[in-house]
């Protein structure tokens, strides 16, 4: 995929996806202040490669998951590389920018003991240095961060208004959909339709329900170089118990930030961010953090991101 920076009206169009994947034109249009013509021209061409909108469901009780730092690993990094990325288990997967480390997150249960952290790993004599940290906290994840280009009031009236509480249980007809437009959250109506054998009017009273009541969400992926954010970091951090809370949610609502987690460990709280150049991750380390009482961080400049959701 090209690393050029795309144009500001298609950043915009993309927030607007982040908003509503399956938005339509004509509200796009009205809200961005874009002509619908044009609007047509630019969605046709993010979606025929740039961009990819995807359908979720809600976020269920978090699972367990342990974050991953393997250092040391004697000219077998590309190996190792390898086998974590094909195990469906490893969630996330970056090789550090220098070339010599790996930070991962794998799906994990906290009662019981890691096979791959106490038995396969070590028993790998490429890694001999690993740290483990489990997952106390998701503040936030990849799938709640939106590009920083709209207007509240923007941003506001491209958003779904859902009330999750008066969901019920999903029937077959439900899943179905979900299914469909789990490939493409964009997919019409009657494409749907046909693909899940049910009357067009049918599904379009479905997916009006599925979005009203938050059980179809989207996901829209996209490279951040192609949003002219270049650097990708992990931040690793130790904060007083007590500036915890308020430092994490905080973090969550950072227009730089993808992700943020409480873990156990010395280092106590995780943030990802993409951030436009290392000038900007200066200051946000300087200034932003500084903020937020943090006694010490580490950064982890990703060199390659191997494995993430939409890749």
């Amino acid at each position: 995929m090209s690393d050029d920076v795309l144009e500001d009206d298609d950043l915009r169009l993309i927030a607007a996806l982040q908003c509503d994947g399956r938005v339509t034109i004509e509200r796009a249009a009205a809200v961005l202040g874009l002509n619908q013509r044009t609007v047509r021209r630019r969605l046709r061409v993010l979606l025929d490669g740039a961009v990819r909108v995807v359908a979720t469901r809600p976020r269920a009780a978090f699972p367990g998951a342990t974050l991953l730092r393997i250092r040391e690993l004697r000219g077998k990094i590309d190996a190792v590389t390898a086998a974590l990325a094909a195990r469906d288990d490893v969630l996330y997967l970056d090789l550090s920018h220098a070339g010599d480390e790996i930070s991962a997150a794998v799906l994990s249960d906290p009662s019981r003991r890691n096979a791959l952290v106490f038995r396969q790993l070590p028993a790998t004599t490429a890694v001999t240095v690993i740290h483990a940290e489990t997952v106390m906290h998701v503040f936030s994840d990849a799938s709640d961060w939106r590009l920083d280009v709209l207007t509240v009031a923007e941003r506001a009236a491209l958003t779904v208004a859902a009330t999750p509480d008066a969901a019920g249980p999903l029937d077959a007809v439900d899943s179905a959909i979900l299914t469909a437009l789990a490939r493409d959250a964009r997919l019409p109506a009657a494409t749907v339709a046909a693909e899940v054998r049910h009357p067009e009017s049918t599904v379009r009273r479905r997916l009006a329900t599925l979005l009203t009541d938050g059980r179809l969400l989207t996901q829209t992926f996209v490279d951040p170089h192609r949003l002219g954010l270049r650097i990708d970091a992990n931040i690793t951090m130790q904060v007083p118990p007590a500036n915890l809370d308020h430092a994490g949610r905080t973090l969550a609502h950072h227009p730089a930030v993808h992700g943020a987690l409480a873990t156990t460990g010395r280092a106590n709280l995780h943030a990802a961010v993409w951030l436009r150049d290392l000038d900007h991750l200066y200051r946000f380390v300087t200034e932003d953090l500084a903020q937020l009482g943090v006694e010490r961080v580490e950064t982890f400049l990703v060199g390659e991101a191997v494995k993430r959701p939409g890749k």
